[in-house]
């Protein structure tokens, strides 16, 4: 299948390449075309598959724990889910309506394929909440609440892993603080509060309190979906002895490192700061009491600072098991 599949990439490149290049076709750019075009068929695909799990398992939440049960949730879902419960108006047609002016604000915001894979992702959202029954899990209010809030969270992540959103949500935080003074996590927070609110008023109390558990619930999921089981940590090591830490590093806990020129700020003026390594890598949380270790055993003096990464491409951490 794959020399199938890399005959046919080969062939698509040729035919493009032969319309601006008269002659012979150089080996060195045929090849580099062809994977440039492999990569975005591979990428393509991916989206493709993270956007339909996505759907599959928003839709599964909605169906199968908020709808049966009158719940809702924050974001254009909430809206939507609270219009739906007052209005009797099908969620799959509100979905696309209420989303419609967030997907013409991101083609502004972000970019046109962003917000043209976020339409067919709500679309297909819609489709399949419209035209698909999930048995009811559970009447267990607390369970409806974490578990509907957990899988239409996974689907928002996956959807975002994907390239696009399923909840216009994010689009008008990302517009609304390039104009103002406020964070995207504050808008949507106080987008949520006055959803919030109205189930309460139109609903009751109680529901309203269940829907917070609900969004509480499917934004952690988010963050996992999003970040990933391990959290990464950039570590910056000013040592006399950075040598020595570099190898500590590389052999005993096998991962890498960059080393950059610095110099010592320390001094008074006029004077001669002294050069030095400066040790950079980036570690797993788990790693980081062996990594405190295994420096303190080479210079106890060593200024480390810490900084939290959301994630990391390329390189040896991912490659690599932990070292015990």
């Amino acid at each position: 299948m794959m020399p199938l599949f890399q005959q046919i990439i080969t062939d698509v490149v040729q035919k493009q390449l032969k319309k601006t290049h008269t002659g012979q076709i150089p080996q060195k750019l045929l090849e580099r075309e062809s994977r440039n075009l492999r990569l975005d068929v591979f990428s393509f695909a991916k989206d493709v598959l993270l956007i339909c799990i996505g759907v599959a398992s928003a839709a599964f939440g909605l169906q199968g724990f908020l709808l049966p049960n009158k719940f809702i949730d924050g974001g254009v879902t909430g809206i939507s889910l609270l219009v739906e419960v007052v209005t009797g108006t099908p969620l799959s047609v509100l979905l696309v309506l209420i989303n419609l002016p967030f997907l013409l604000l991101g083609i502004r915001t972000i970019s046109r394929s962003f917000a043209m894979k976020s339409a067919v992702a709500i679309v297909l959202l819609a489709i399949v909440v419209h035209f698909t029954q999930f048995s009811v899990i559970t009447q267990d209010k607390l369970l409806i609440a974490v578990f509907g809030g957990f899988f239409l969270g996974m689907g928002i992540g996956l959807a975002i892993r994907g390239g696009a959103v399923i909840d216009g949500t994010e689009v008008m935080a990302i517009w609304i603080s390039r104009h103002t003074s406020l964070t995207v996590g504050d808008i949507i927070l106080l987008f949520n509060i006055i959803i919030f609110s109205f189930g309460a008023y139109v609903l009751s109390i109680e529901t309203a309190l269940y829907a917070i558990l609900t969004y509480l619930s499917a934004a952690k999921t988010v963050d996992f979906v999003i970040e990933g089981i391990e959290e990464y940590i950039g570590v910056t090591i000013i040592s006399n002895f950075s040598e020595e830490v570099r190898l500590a590093i590389t052999e005993k806990m096998g991962r890498g490192v960059t080393l950059y020129a610095g110099k010592r700020g320390f001094g008074k003026r006029g004077e001669q700061l002294n050069p030095t390594d400066i040790v950079f890598t980036v570690i797993t949380r788990l790693e980081l009491s062996k990594l405190k270790k295994e420096v303190g055993k080479i210079d106890p003096d060593a200024f480390i600072v810490f900084s939290e990464v959301k994630d990391t491409k390329g390189g040896m951490i991912k490659k690599r098991p932990l070292k015990k």
